[in-house]
């Protein structure tokens, strides 16, 4: 049987209630998977500060709460955590400040906690896909938060979400620590590591687009 419950992600409570069902219903948890994510498409100066503050929100905090109300459970039953993260944690791209923020906070952060609660035998698999079709994108936010009415940029192809969701399962059965699915973007973000001017003039063309938005 399916058993579900909807929470909005941002609300501190309902995190916790969510917590508790799950515990009084289950008493353990065998996986989380934190898959919640919105983004935005627009310039830092022209943003209204509340954009940045719900991509946070939604992106980063929301997950690390859900996480820690539900850690005892995954510690029961020596579980794993699934972060559906992405390329974007890993190297800035035009027009998404506040979404590659978010991003880097979550990388960093589980990073942390994975060598912290490994004595407990719960696992981490950090995921970093680029361009998936999915409805992040198509409900991205815009500055003044509405909807993002102009077209997104992209570096390489389209991704399917089904095909993304093999590659997940694959490296969850082979305990994996780091999902890079994209090999292309995957050496994008080395060269921003070894070569960061070189990489920020490209990326800058690439998505110059952006900046007429």
């Amino acid at each position: 049987s399916i058993f579900s419950l909807v929470v909005d992600i941002t609300d501190t409570q309902a995190i916790d209630d969510l917590a508790n069902q799950v515990t009084k219903k289950f008493g353990r948890l065998d996986a989380l998977i934190n898959n919640a994510g919105i983004t935005h498409r627009s310039l830092v100066e022209k943003t209204d500060p509340q954009v940045f503050k719900k991509v946070m929100a939604v992106d980063y905090q929301g997950p690390v709460e859900l996480t820690l109300a539900l850690l005892e459970l995954l510690k029961t039953s020596k579980g794993t955590i699934i972060n559906i993260s992405s390329m974007a944690g890993w190297m800035p791209v035009l027009g998404r400040a506040g979404y590659c923020a978010a991003k880097s906070a979550l990388h960093q952060f589980f990073e942390v906690m994975r060598c912290e609660i490994r004595k407990h035998d719960v696992k981490i698999l950090m995921v970093y896909p680029s361009f998936l079709d999915t409805p992040i994108e198509t409900n991205a936010l815009g500055h003044d938060g509405n909807k993002a009415t102009h077209k997104r940029s992209m570096v390489g192809g389209m991704g399917s979400a089904d095909v993304m969701a093999e590659y997940i399962i694959k490296a969850h059965k082979n305990n994996k620590e780091r999902l890079f699915p994209d090999t292309f973007t995957w050496f994008a973000s080395v060269l921003y590591k070894i070569m960061p001017t070189t990489f920020l003039k490209g990326m800058t063309k690439k998505f110059a687009s952006e900046l007429n938005s």
